[in-house]
């Protein structure tokens, strides 16, 4: 695409801004090659070289010559298109002006602008020159809505409520204000009593905001003075779970269980379900206690066969 420079700071402005800004594009004038460009900036006093070293001030007075050429040019002709993205490319320190608000966050700054952007083409394909305001007053609301925006769906490790993410915000603000008041951490019930809410509002609020991040459990955990305490999080943290082979095996028995024979079935669900007795269980299937016995280990030796040819 093709760029625009400003013009030496030893050029004077010839005409008014109201002048320049009306009359920089003529009737049946199409803009859609740099040489078409190269005029419009030249009506302007600005010399065409690079987009991106044009000044804020000649960026201004060049987008309100666009932005009549691309409301008067039909969507999606060329002309359109061109223009169209001659004012993006323009108008692309805006997006790094928001970002930089941003740039305390772990997201990298390439994304930050990458969705402002995004803000960027929404204010452009929006915006009229009949608004009578600035293009920039225009866009950087949008551009701002659209970072926070990716902020509140995508910066959260967990997913929680609006109400909490706001109650967070309102949280951190607050307590900052009271420990330069207090010169120490506010307490929940102070925080509650400040703000109106209950203590456990304020500890849910406390709560939610520990799911906007979130640091892997194969990490060093931190010593009390901030260094690193050598072991990993995952060993101070981890419990050894008693059930978890007991479930494994379980789940592992239940494809061989519904293949045995429904009498087979209805032994084990006797034995270690109702917890009957083998006698118990040979009087209710009219078999002797000695046969309920050898049916037993033969159903149990097969699941365990079952069991270790599968581990």
């Amino acid at each position: 695409m093709p760029t625009v420079v400003s013009r030496p700071s030893t050029t004077a402005r010839t005409g008014s801004s109201s002048t320049a800004a009306t009359a920089p594009v003529a009737d049946g004038d199409a803009v859609t090659s740099s040489a078409d460009l190269v005029r419009v900036a030249a009506r302007l006093g600005i010399e065409a070289d690079r987009l991106a070293e044009v000044c804020p001030a000649d960026a201004r007075e060049l987008s309100k010559a666009l932005f009549v050429r691309l409301r008067a040019a039909e969507e999606g002709s060329a002309e359109y298109s061109y223009v169209r993205g001659t004012l993006i490319e323009l108008n692309m320190a805006l997006v790094k002006f928001a970002a930089n608000r941003f740039t305390p966050r772990k997201e990298p700054i390439e994304d930050i602008v990458q969705v402002g952007t995004i803000g960027l083409i929404k204010a452009v394909n929006r915006f009229d020159p009949s608004f009578e305001v600035e293009f920039s007053t225009f866009a950087l609301p949008t551009i701002r809505g659209e970072i926070k925006r990716f902020f509140r769906d995508t910066g959260w490790m967990v997913h929680v409520p609006r109400r909490l993410q706001e109650l967070r915000l309102t949280l951190a603000k607050t307590s900052d204000a009271m420990e330069q008041l207090l010169d120490r951490v506010p307490a929940p019930a102070e925080l509650a009593a400040e703000l109106d809410l209950t203590e456990d509002e304020v500890r849910e609020g406390l709560i939610a905001s520990q799911a906007q991040s979130a640091s892997s459990l194969d990490a060093p955990a931190l010593g009390a003075d901030g260094a690193d305490g050598g072991d990993p999080l995952a060993d101070r943290v981890a419990q050894e779970e008693g059930a978890y082979e007991l479930r494994l095996c379980l789940e592992t028995l239940k494809p061989a269980i519904a293949a045995l024979p429904e009498r087979d079935r209805t032994i084990l669900s006797l034995r270690f379900g109702a917890e009957l007795t083998q006698g118990e269980i040979g009087r209710r299937l009219g078999i002797s206690q000695m046969h309920v016995s050898r049916l037993l280990n033969r159903i149990l030796a097969g699941l365990r066969a079952e069991l270790l040819a599968d581990a």
